[in-house]
C-alpha cells in the first residue's frame, strides 16, 4: 500500500508536465486553423476580384485592403482604441448591473415578476431607435456609446445570472442549511460558484455584442471610432477604407472573446467546460 502511494506521488509531477504540454499543444493547434481560414479567404477573395474584374468601388481586392490597412495602421489603431474603450466600459457596466439584478431577482419571485418585463422591454426595443435619443440626452462624448453598449449586453447577462443563481444542487443547499449557514455564506459558497459557468457563457457572447453597441453609438453621432470611419467611408464611397475598418472590428471582437475565454479557463479550472479548453 505504501509503495502504491509512493509510486502515485512520484508520477504526479510527470502528469502535471504532460498536462501543461498538452495545453500548449492545444493552443498551438487552435491557432493554425483560424489562420489557415483567413489565408484561404484572402486567396479566394483576391482571385475572385481579379478573375471577375469586379469594380474596386463595389468590392476592393483583398490585397488593396491589406495595403490600405498597413499604410494607415496608426489611423486605424487610434480609432480602434476609442471603440475598444467604449465597448469594454459598456460591457463591464452591463455585466455589473445584470449581475446585481440577477442576484435580487433570483432571490425574490415578486421582484422578478416586477423587473423582468422592464428588462424584456429594453431588450426588444431596437437599439438604433434609442441611440439618437442617447446622443440628444448625453451629448456626443463617450457616455452615450458606453450606455448603448451596456444595454445591448445587459439582457443575456441578466437571464444567465438568474439561471446560474438558481441552478444549485438541492442536496448541497439543504446540507448548508443544516449547518445553519447564513444567506451570505450560501451565496458565496454555493450560488456564486454554480453561477460562474452561466455568467462566462453569456460573457463570451456579450463582449462581442458590446463592440456592436459601441459602433451603433458612433453611427448616431461621433467624430472618432471605427463606427465613424465606416460611416464616413460609406458616404464618400471609400470602400477599401470601409473594409479595413470592418476587419479591424472583427479582429477586436475575436481578441475580446478570447480574453474572456482565457479568464474563464483560469477561473473555472474545476469546471468541465473550462477543462475541455473551449
Amino acid at each position: 500500500m505504501h509503495n502504491d502511494d509512493h509510486e502515485s506521488k512520484r508520477h504526479q509531477p510527470a502528469k502535471a508536465k504532460l498536462s501543461k504540454r498538452l495545453k500548449r499543444l492545444y493552443v498551438k493547434s487552435s491557432f493554425w486553423p483560424p489562420l489557415a481560414a483567413f489565408a484561404g479567404l484572402f486567396i479566394v477573395w483576391e482571385l475572385a476580384t481579379k478573375l471577375f474584374a469586379i469594380n474596386p468601388i463595389t468590392l476592393p481586392s483583398a490585397s488593396a485592403i491589406a495595403i490600405e490597412f498597413f499604410q494607415s495602421f496608426t489611423f486605424y489603431l487610434s480609432h480602434a482604441w476609442v471603440t475598444f474603450y467604449e465597448a469594454v466600459l459598456g460591457f463591464l457596466l452591463g455585466l455589473s448591473v445584470a449581475f446585481v439584478m440577477g442576484i435580487v431577482m433570483a432571490h425574490s419571485s415578486v421582484l422578478e415578476r416586477t423587473l423582468l418585463p422592464l428588462a424584456v422591454l429594453a431588450n426588444v426595443t431596437p437599439i438604433m431607435a434609442v441611440a439618437p435619443l442617447f446622443i440628444l440626452w448625453f451629448g456626443f462624448g463617450t457616455l452615450p456609446k458606453v450606455l448603448i453598449a451596456a444595454i445591448i449586453t445587459f439582457f443575456p447577462m441578466l437571464i444567465n445570472s438568474i439561471m446560474g443563481f438558481r441552478s444549485i444542487d438541492e442536496n448541497h443547499y439543504e446540507y448548508m442549511r443544516s449547518l445553519h449557514a447564513s444567506k451570505a455564506e450560501i451565496f458565496m459558497k454555493l450560488r456564486l460558484p454554480n453561477s460562474l459557468p452561466y455568467l462566462f457563457s453569456a460573457a463570451k457572447t456579450c463582449v462581442s455584442l458590446s463592440v456592436m453597441g459601441a459602433v451603433v453609438g458612433e453611427w448616431s453621432g461621433s467624430s472618432e471610432g471605427l463606427g465613424n470611419v465606416i460611416m464616413m467611408s460609406g458616404n464618400y464611397m471609400q470602400t477599401t477604407r470601409m473594409f479595413a475598418a470592418i476587419f479591424m472590428l472583427a479582429f477586436m471582437g475575436i481578441v475580446l472573446t478570447n480574453v474572456v475565454r482565457y479568464i474563464e479557463r483560469k477561473v473555472l479550472d474545476w469546471h468541465v467546460s473550462a477543462n475541455s479548453w473551449n
